[in-house]
Parts: structure tokens; sequence; C-alpha cells
């Protein structure tokens, strides 16, 4: 019989919902880099190359996403998302260059959404997944491995 549950456990999916729920935005929102109206946006707001950087955009989003979604080399999903939040925060969202009172407001929020977003991944970045993630079933079994391979 489990006995009560634990703030361990309580933080143990806690830390799995959160990066569940982080993940969402990169990877639903990923599809839309491959829509025409989404180049055509970045190519009004000066971005290079748009044909070619909107959908490597949306490439590296949706293995970003899918990385911290599923605990899945974390760290690395989750420079990807960095690598991704920097340029489009900055060349998409440039709430300073615009003149309409309303559309900065909106520029400005989607700003200040990215960069918080960029604070997870960057937080992400550093302390992995959690215990309950891919990363770790993987770092456990290779432990678990070798230390029955040293027992026998």
């Amino acid at each position: 019989m489990a006995g009560p549950l634990q703030i361990k456990d309580v933080v143990r999916y806690a830390v799995l919902a959160g990066r569940q729920l982080f993940s969402i935005i990169f990877i639903i929102a990923s599809a839309g880099h491959f829509k025409p109206q989404t180049i055509a946006s970045a190519a009004s707001h000066n971005v290079p190359w748009p044909e070619v950087l909107v959908p490597l955009s949306g490439v590296i989003a949706l293995v970003g996403g899918l990385s911290v979604l599923l605990g899945y080399q974390t760290r690395i999903g989750a420079w990807l998302l960095v690598v991704f939040l920097v340029p489009v925060t900055l060349m998409m969202h440039n709430f300073w260059a615009v003149s309409d009172p309303a559309t900065a407001q909106i520029e400005k929020a989607m700003f200040l959404k990215n960069v918080t977003m960029l604070g997870g991944a960057l937080i992400m970045s550093y302390f992995g997944a959690g215990p309950l993630s891919l990363d770790a079933l993987l770092r456990d079994g290779t432990r678990f491995r070798a230390a029955a391979h040293e027992a026998a």
C-alpha cells in the first residue's frame, strides 16, 4: 500500500507538467512556419531569406518542443528553443519600431511572452528535464546495468 503523497512526488509531477505545458506552444506553432502567410509576414519584418529561414525556424521549434515534451536530450532541445526565440523575438516583435499604439502594445506583449519563454528555456538548458523523463530513464537504466555488471 502506498504511503501519503510526499512533496518530492508533487514536485516530480509538477516538473513533468511544466515541461509539457511549456513545449505545447512550440509544437503547435511550428506548423504555421510552413504557410505562405507566415513567410510573407516575416518578409514584411525584413527577415532575410524568409522562404528558407521561416520553415527552418519551424523545424527548430518542432524538434526543440518535442525534445522538451518527451524529456529526451532536453538540454539540447532547450538550446534549440533559445536559438529559435532570440531572432524571432527581436525580428518579429520589435514593438519599439511600430507607430500604431495598439499594434505596439500587442507586439510588446508578444515580445515579453517570448522573453519569458526564453527564460524558461535557459533554465531547462541548465537543469534538464527532471526525474520523469526519457533522459532520466536512459540515465538510470545505464546506471542500473553498470551496477548489475559490476556485481556479476
